[in-house]
């Protein structure tokens, strides 16, 4: 075997190299390129009509955790509101507006007594407890907007700390001897 010279190694490797890459050029040129091709036109679909949901008729409990339900304008954490009527459409369903979102919900009463606001969609629900209520989106786990009282709400809250300021006034304790 012949020890060649490294330029002569050099100048071998760049010719094989040559060779290589031209026999690969030339059996891609016999083999059709796709993108020498015209590409086909393909028509575009017309946008789907979003679904109407209709939600079924009202169940007998969710018809009573509709009459529980606090209606009326909340007045929420950081100077925000929600606002909660019937639906017009759909009997014993309510409209939640928060911002410029409206949310069909559906009323149900928990094993704890509170009312919950479950929306069609699944994305949030509205938590009415006797003191306050919550909107929560149950997709991303946060809260959407907390600490709100419907008017209803307002008064018993007011009746509750009355309550509490009697209760602590002088004199008024539970140890106290009853008055005649």
């Amino acid at each position: 075997m012949a020890i060649l010279h490294p330029v002569a190694a050099t100048a071998v490797a760049l010719s094989l190299a040559l060779s290589v890459g031209a026999a690969t050029a030339q059996s891609t040129a016999q083999t059709p390129d796709k993108a020498t091709k015209p590409a086909k036109k393909v028509a575009a679909k017309p946008a789907a009509k979003p679904a109407v949901y209709t939600p079924p008729p009202a169940s007998p409990e969710q018809v009573e955790a509709a009459g529980r339900v606090y209606y009326g304008e909340y007045k929420c954490e950081l100077n925000q509101n929600v606002n909660i009527v019937a639906n017009a459409q759909y009997p014993s369903y309510v409209d939640v507006q928060h911002l410029k979102t409206s949310y069909l919900m559906k009323p149900v009463v928990s094993s704890t007594g509170a009312v919950r606001l479950e929306d069609v969609k699944g994305e949030t629900l509205m938590v009415q407890i006797a003191n306050k209520s919550m909107l929560l989106n149950v997709k991303t786990g946060h809260r959407v907007v907390d600490d709100c009282e419907s008017p209803s709400q307002q008064e018993w809250n007011a009746n509750r700390a009355a309550q509490s300021a009697n209760a602590a006034s002088p004199g008024s304790s539970m140890f106290a001897a009853p008055t005649k």
